[in-house]
């Protein structure tokens, strides 16, 4: 049902990378199993989830070679939850989350890939760090918190922007993945998640290394 769809994004995408790996993401809040299982049979391994319930209500850990990412706003008390579920938590937004993270995953003997999320655009309604001082707190923490790995950075671009509006939010989260290479070595930064359905190709421009879709492939809720 969707292999049509997403080869026609991956050529999408690899056609405005020019060559870099970008990593395609489905997010599938609010679809049922059933609809990502087709997904995965039509080759998509990468999904993408919002809350901690539906990912309660619709995965286990035996999820037959696919990954899956809490993307959404995580709230410290679903922490213990969401962590033995998922690959990876995307939206990162403070010290004390992260150090709830890093315990729940020491005692569950794992260590979880995160991405720290970034405000760009100021909006006051987003999550994610809006200042620069605590996210670099937060760095300078990350050593000693042993149950996390500081894989990149994620971020959402305006609501209702233009083209260069958008692409100024995504170079911004660009710009500061840069610094944060140079003030911290050990760390590498590489995925800079940033790019929905309806600004993808404006942040591979600006240099995603991963775009999250939901719509693009999977329509709007009941269309398909």
């Amino acid at each position: 049902m969707y292999k049509e769809t997403i080869s026609r994004l991956l050529e999408e995408i690899a056609t405005a990378s020019e060559g870099r790996k970008v990593e395609l993401m489905a997010v599938s809040k609010t679809h049922p199993i059933t609809t990502i299982l087709e997904a995965v049979k039509a080759g998509q391994l990468l999904f993408g989830e919002n809350r901690v319930q539906e990912i309660e209500e619709k995965f286990t850990t035996d999820r037959f070679g696919y990954r899956l990412h809490m993307i959404g706003h995580l709230q410290s008390n679903k922490v213990k939850k969401v962590v033995p579920l998922v690959d990876s938590i995307d939206s990162v937004d403070s010290l004390k989350l992260a150090k709830r993270i890093s315990n729940a995953a020491l005692a569950i003997h794992k260590v979880m890939p995160i991405l720290i999320e970034i405000n760009t655009t100021e909006e006051v309604a987003k999550a994610g760090f809006n200042s620069l001082d605590d996210y670099y707190r937060l760095l300078d923490e990350v050593s000693n918190l042993k149950g996390i790995r500081v894989d990149g950075l994620m971020t959402m671009g305006p609501l209702g922007g233009d083209e260069k509006t958008t692409r100024q939010a995504f170079a911004r989260l660009r710009n500061i993945a840069q610094e944060s290479r140079v003030r911290y070595p050990e760390l590498t930064f590489e995925t800079l998640s940033m790019g929905m359905s309806g600004d993808y190709l404006w942040a591979i421009k600006e240099g995603s290394t991963q775009v999250r879709l939901g719509s693009a492939i999977f329509g709007m809720r009941g269309e398909r």
